[in-house]
């Protein structure tokens, strides 16, 4: 993969996006969008520079003080990895989709940095898990200060226990005192969810069209599930990739349960996905997109 998307540049314009009667007879496949690293990193990668002055802001402001490593669990194609290591920071990262690790760590090397990025569940991880990338360490709980997972990849863990079970990994791998930028979209209570997106993303010669909807919202099961499909435009032509992603839905109230039942991390401040380290909020039952701060105890 030797196109790299380190200086995108964006439209958001939904009046820019193709409506899907606009464009019959587009040549489409059924695939998981995770298996297309090189669009994926396209559409999702707008907010990198507000993310990563985020990351370091909220270090500044909650975190521990001590120096360590910034690590991502679902770091799929490793933008944030990427920029921060640019900065000559320590970064490492795991996720569960192969082509995306592999496109994380060649980016990484193509730039003279180390591949950082391991094939692991984000559920089922330890220091361990990380030999030859994370340096021995003396500390019972490792070296990571800075942990996150900005845009809702939690939602995939399926179960409680399984989300019990990522913080508990989480709790494992980074030092107390440090902190877990865990960003969600909520499902809200008090007024009815957004039920659809749509954003476009061009780099050069390559555009792609995004749009997300709501197909199911099971609440007793706690599971959502929404159509994606990206619109893939070059020189050379069109195609579509349609996927359906299957989310565990948390409301307010249930998320925050989900934090303290885990025993390990206090919630130390609440922010929207605008990423204002000056602008914080508090969380209610019409919150929907959020990124808790969390410490570890």
């Amino acid at each position: 993969m030797s196109e790299d998307f380190d200086d995108q540049q964006w439209t958001t314009d939904s009046a820019a996006v193709d409506d899907a009667q606009s464009q019959p007879g587009i040549r489409t496949v059924d695939e998981s969008i995770y298996d297309h690293p090189k669009y994926y990193d396209l559409v999702f990668g707008a907010d990198v520079a507000a993310e990563t002055k985020f990351i370091l802001a909220c270090e500044h402001t909650f975190g521990s003080g001590k120096a360590g490593w910034y690590f991502e669990p679902a770091c799929g194609t490793g933008r944030l990895m990427y920029a921060l290591a640019r900065r000559g920071l320590d970064v490492c990262g795991l996720d569960l989709n192969e082509k995306a690790v592999r496109f994380c760590n060649q980016r990484l090397e193509r730039h003279s940095l180390p591949a950082a990025a391991i094939h692991a569940d984000m559920c089922d991880f330890t220091r361990q898990s990380f030999a030859g990338i994370l340096p021995k360490s003396r500390s019972k709980f490792g070296p990571v200060s800075v942990a996150f997972n900005t845009i809702n990849s939690f939602r995939h863990v399926g179960s409680e226990a399984a989300a019990r079970g990522h913080l508990e990994c989480m709790a494992d791998i980074v030092r107390p005192g440090g902190i877990y930028l865990l960003g969600v979209h909520l499902t809200p209570t008090s007024v009815p969810p957004s039920e659809t997106e749509s954003w476009s993303a061009r780099r050069g010669h390559l555009a792609i069209n995004t749009h997300m909807w709501t197909i199911d919202r099971d609440k007793k099961k706690r599971l959502e599930q929404f159509g994606i499909r990206f619109d893939v435009h070059t020189p050379s032509g069109s195609f579509r990739i349609n996927d359906v992603l299957r989310l565990r839905s948390y409301t307010p109230l249930q998320m925050q349960r989900l934090i303290d039942a885990s025993g390990k991390w206090e919630s130390v401040a609440t922010y929207d996905f605008c990423y204002d380290i000056d602008d914080p909020i508090t969380v209610d039952a019409a919150t929907e997109d959020v990124v808790y701060v969390l410490r570890r105890r």
